[in-house]
């Protein structure tokens, strides 16, 4: 039990101060008596969730699904193009100077296109999340590739090790935490790929919630939506922390962080 309650120090204090930030939110509001449609007090958006809490946890879901189903296309995708990319020289010329080129364009301009190509299905909203968050993962994956000892190369060419074992026992494995920190970042943009797709072209989940309120000045179910899609992202990123602690347990950047309640920077 004291393990546990050291483990969760850090869990603690973000509840804390975000009950804090809660308590001065709900104070101001009714001190300064700012109107509903401009800015909700908590107490309203949560009256409001409870006022159809299975119809918005619908909505969740189908966000959750669209943005896992984007992120994983986006993981297989983005290793195999970084593996592409690390040994061959033609792709390293072509198709990563081909991704960076689409990373400059705003995603928002392409999703009317893949409305037009795909249609209002989930098609599109899994395509969009997929393009978000498939850049992060490929670079830190080719940096993780890329940044394998050479002499440890060299020694297993001199033993005679293939191609493929240099990948999946060496390679890959100095990649990891590279890959994992891009698939960190890569969970995020995946749910926000996942919103702009609603946005332009679904008819369920809590980018189509946010449309609809918005358009009728629904701002506390708007503050319903954000504070969902908040819990979502905070629960997408935990999970994939979750995996990096028990995948490098091995590896300094988890070793040497600071134990929970510990001083200092």
């Amino acid at each position: 039990m004291k393990q546990l309650w050291k483990r969760t120090v850090r869990s603690r204090q973000a509840l804390a101060t975000m009950l804090v930030l809660l308590v001065i939110w709900e104070i101001a509001v009714r001190t300064l008596g700012i109107r509903e449609f401009l800015l909700p007090a908590p107490s309203k958006v949560i009256l409001e969730f409870f006022k159809q809490p299975g119809y918005l946890l619908m909505q969740s879901l189908d966000t959750l699904r669209t943005t896992l189903a984007g992120f994983v296309l986006a993981v297989v995708l983005g290793v195999a193009a970084a593996i592409g990319i690390v040994y061959s020289r033609f792709l390293d010329r072509t198709l990563y100077s081909l991704l960076v080129a689409m990373n400059a364009v705003p995603k928002v301009a392409l999703a009317p296109l893949f409305v037009i190509w795909l249609g209002t299905s989930a098609a599109p909203k899994i395509a969009i999340a997929l393009l978000i968050a498939i850049f992060p993962i490929l670079i830190d994956t080719v940096l993780g590739l890329r940044s394998t000892d050479p002499d440890m190369l060299d020694m297993a060419r001199v033993n005679r090790a293939s191609r493929a074992k240099i990948l999946w026992k060496i390679r890959f494995p100095n990649a990891m935490p590279s890959l994992l920190a891009g698939m960190k970042v890569g969970i995020s943009f995946a749910l926000v790929g996942t919103i702009v797709g609603e946005f332009v072209a679904g008819e369920t989940g809590l980018g189509h919630v946010i449309l609809v309120a918005q358009g009728s000045f629904d701002t506390p179910t708007v503050f319903v939506a954000l504070a969902l899609l908040c819990i979502l992202g905070v629960l997408l990123f935990k999970a994939i922390e979750f995996a990096e602690e028990r995948l490098l347990g091995w590896h300094a950047s988890q070793r040497e962080r600071p134990e929970a309640g510990a001083g200092g920077i």
